[in-house]
C-alpha cells in the first residue's frame, strides 16, 4: 500500500508540473497581449494627446492665412507626413483658386510652375468629397503625373475640409515617413483634425468678414468727411479706388464713366502697370466692355479675367503678366447728374477672394463715387451760379450805364454836324460811327457775359473768326449778330455757320479784292441766316458754279440753303439760311 501511494502523488507532482507549465505560458500570452493593448493605448492617448494638441493650435487666433498655414503643419505632423497641402475650391466648386503647401521650398515651388486647380486626384475629391488613400498615387486612373521639377511622391492621403455642409477644401498628404502607407487610424485622425478645422475656418472666414465690414465702414466715413468740404472730384474717386483697393485686398481698382460713345478711365489704382490707364479712352463696343455696360444694373462677379480679356480681345495694351482673377463689377447707381459708368475691384490668382455674404460692400463704394459726382457737380454749379451773377450785374450796369451815356453821345454829335464848318463835319462822322461800333461791341459782350465761362458760345466764335481774318484782310470786317444765337442755334448748327463763314472770308481774301467786308448773323424761332457782304470786284459764273460747291452741301445737310447774289454797285453777297425746327 505504501509502494502505491508513492506512484500515484508521484504521478500527481507530474501533472501538477505540466499544469503550472502550461499557465506559466497562458499567462506570458496574456501578459503580452495586456502589453501590447497598454501600449495601443498608451500611443491612442499620444495621438488624441496630438490631435487636441492640434485643435487647439489651429485655433490659436482667427487670422485666416495663418490659420490655413496651421492646419497643413498639424496635418502632417499627426500623420507623419513629408508633404502637405490644403486646397481652398472656388466659388464655382469646380476648381482650387487657393493652394497652401508644406515640405516644398519656395525655390522649388517656382521651379515647379503654376499650383494645380484640381485636374486629376485632386479634382476626384473635390468632385466626390470623401477620404482617399493610396499606396501609389501613379498606379491610380485618374493620374495625370507629375510636372517637371517636382519632387517624388508615393503615398497619399485625402481628406475633405467643409464648413457649414459647404466643401470649403481638401487636405492633400503625401509621402509617409519610413516609406509607409498611410493608415486607417491617420485617415480618422486627419478626418478628425479636417471636422475641427471647418469650424476655425469658418470663424476665422466670419471674423474676418467683419473686419473687413469694419474697415469698408471706416473708408465710408473717411470719404464722406472729404466730400463734406471743397474737394476736386478726381481727388474723390482717386480716395475711393484707393481705399477699395486696400480694404478688398486687391490687385487693382478702377472708375470708368461712359462718356458719349466712349468709356473714359476716371481713377485707377494698383501697380505702375495700370494707372497708365487713369484717363485713358476705350471703346464702349469691346466685348468685355459691353459685359458691364449693358447690364440691368446688377453687380457682375468675373471669376477669371485674365481669361475673359484674352478670349474677348481688344485691350491690345493690357499687361500680360498681370495676374488678374476674381473680378466683382458694380455699376453706378443713377444720379441727378446721369452719371453711367461701373466700380471694378479686381483680385489676383491666389488671393482671398471671399466676400461677406449679404453685405454688398462693392456696390456701397459705389454708391460713394456716385455720391462724389454730384457732390462735385454740385459745387460747380453753385461757384457758377456766383460767376453768372457777378456777370449780370456787370451786363446791366453796362446796358443800363455806358451803353445808354455812348448813345447821347452819339446823338450830340449828329446834331452837332450841322453847327460846324464842312472840313470837320467829316470828323464827327466818324466819330459817330465809331460810338456806334462800339455799342455793338458791348452788346456782343453782353451776351457773351450771360454764358456759362465753359460752353461753346457762337457769338464768341464768330468773332474769333473774324478777329482771324483781319489780318490777311488789313482790316478787320465788321460783325452785326442780331438776336439770341447763343440759345436758339443748335450745337449740330454751329459747324457749318462757321465753316460757312470762314470759306467766305477766304474767298474775299482770295478772289474779292474787297475793302470792306460784312459779317452778319441772325437768328429767330424758325431760321438762323449768316450773310457775308463785300465790296469787291465780284464772283464770276465759273467760281459761282464750282468755288461754292461746299457751302451748298452745307446748306443743305441742314435742310436750308444758300443764294449768291451781286451786291450793288459791286461786290458779292453769300446767305446762308437752315431752319432751326427741325436740327
Amino acid at each position: 500500500m505504501a509502494e502505491d501511494s508513492r506512484s500515484g502523488r508521484g504521478s500527481w507532482d507530474e501533472g501538477a508540473l505540466e499544469y503550472a507549465g502550461l499557465s506559466r505560458v497562458r499567462l506570458d500570452a496574456l501578459l503580452q497581449e495586456l502589453l501590447g493593448r497598454v501600449d495601443e493605448i498608451m500611443e491612442y492617448q499620444e495621438r488624441l494627446r496630438a490631435l487636441l494638441d492640434a485643435v487647439v493650435g489651429i485655433g490659436a487666433d482667427l487670422d485666416l492665412n495663418s490659420t490655413l498655414d496651421r492646419i497643413v503643419t498639424a496635418a502632417c505632423e499627426l500623420a507623419g507626413a513629408r508633404y502637405g497641402a490644403l486646397g481652398v475650391v472656388g466659388p464655382d466648386g469646380k476648381r482650387l483658386v487657393r493652394f497652401i503647401t508644406r515640405g516644398v521650398t519656395d525655390e522649388e515651388i517656382a521651379a515647379i510652375g503654376p499650383y494645380p486647380e484640381g485636374h486629376g486626384i485632386l479634382g476626384l475629391l473635390i468632385e466626390h468629397p470623401e477620404p482617399i488613400r493610396l499606396h501609389d498615387l501613379a498606379e491610380h486612373p485618374r493620374s495625370y503625373g507629375f510636372p517637371s521639377n517636382h519632387p517624388p511622391m508615393k503615398s497619399f492621403l485625402g481628406v475633405p475640409i467643409r464648413t457649414r455642409e459647404h466643401a470649403y477644401g481638401n487636405l492633400y498628404l503625401t509621402e509617409k515617413t519610413g516609406d509607409a502607407d498611410f493608415t486607417e487610424d491617420d485617415e480618422r485622425t486627419v478626418t478628425a483634425l479636417a471636422t475641427a478645422a471647418g469650424v476655425v475656418i469658418d470663424n476665422a472666414r466670419l471674423y474676418a468678414d467683419s473686419e473687413q465690414r469694419r474697415r469698408w465702414h471706416e473708408v465710408t466715413a473717411e470719404i464722406t468727411q472729404l466730400m463734406l468740404g471743397e474737394f476736386d472730384a478726381d481727388e474723390a474717386l482717386h480716395l475711393i479706388v484707393q481705399r477699395s483697393r486696400e480694404v478688398a485686398g486687391a490687385q487693382v481698382a478702377a472708375v470708368v464713366l461712359a462718356e458719349g460713345d466712349e468709356l473714359v478711365v476716371r481713377a485707377v489704382d494698383g501697380r505702375p502697370e495700370f494707372t497708365q490707364y487713369a484717363g485713358r479712352r476705350l471703346p464702349a463696343d469691346l466685348p468685355l466692355l459691353r459685359l458691364v455696360s449693358s447690364g440691368s444694373g446688377d453687380q457682375i462677379v468675373v471669376e477669371d479675367l485674365a481669361q475673359l480679356v484674352k478670349e474677348a480681345g481688344g485691350l491690345t495694351q493690357f499687361p500680360e503678366s498681370a495676374n488678374l482673377a476674381r473680378a466683382t463689377i458694380a455699376p453706378l447707381p443713377a444720379g441727378t447728374t446721369a452719371t453711367r459708368g461701373f466700380l471694378a475691384v479686381v483680385m489676383e490668382q491666389g488671393a482671398n477672394t471671399r466676400v461677406a455674404e449679404g453685405a454688398d460692400l462693392i456696390r456701397m463704394f459705389a454708391g460713394q463715387a456716385t455720391l462724389a459726382m454730384e457732390r462735385a457737380q454740385a459745387q460747380r454749379d453753385r461757384d457758377l451760379l456766383v460767376v453768372l451773377e457777378d456777370r449780370d450785374r456787370i451786363a446791366r450796369d453796362l446796358h443800363d450805364l455806358v451803353i445808354q451815356r455812348l448813345f447821347a453821345t452819339g446823338l450830340q454829335l449828329q446834331g452837332m454836324q450841322r453847327l460846324v464848318q464842312a472840313e470837320h463835319q467829316q470828323r464827327l462822322g466818324q466819330a459817330v460811327e465809331d460810338i456806334d461800333s462800339t455799342i455793338h461791341d458791348l452788346r456782343a459782350a453782353i451776351f457773351e457775359l450771360q454764358q456759362p465761362p465753359d460752353s461753346s458760345s457762337l457769338r464768341g466764335d464768330v468773332q474769333k473768326l473774324v478777329t482771324e481774318y483781319a489780318e490777311p484782310l488789313g482790316y478787320r470786317p465788321q460783325l452785326i449778330c442780331t438776336g439770341p444765337i447763343d440759345t436758339l442755334v443748335p450745337a449740330v448748327v454751329r459747324p457749318q455757320i462757321l465753316a460757312t463763314v470762314r470759306e467766305s472770308l477766304s474767298n474775299v481774301v482770295r478772289h474779292a479784292q474787297a475793302s470792306e467786308v460784312t459779317v452778319e448773323v441772325s437768328a429767330d424761332s424758325e431760321q438762323v441766316v449768316a450773310r457775308i457782304t463785300d465790296n469787291g470786284v465780284g464772283i464770276g459764273e465759273q467760281h459761282r458754279n464750282s468755288g461754292l460747291r461746299n457751302l451748298t452741301e452745307r446748306a443743305q445737310a441742314l435742310g436750308g440753303a444758300v443764294r449768291v447774289t451781286d451786291n450793288e454797285p459791286h461786290g458779292t453777297i453769300v446767305e446762308l439760311r437752315a431752319p432751326l425746327a427741325g436740327n
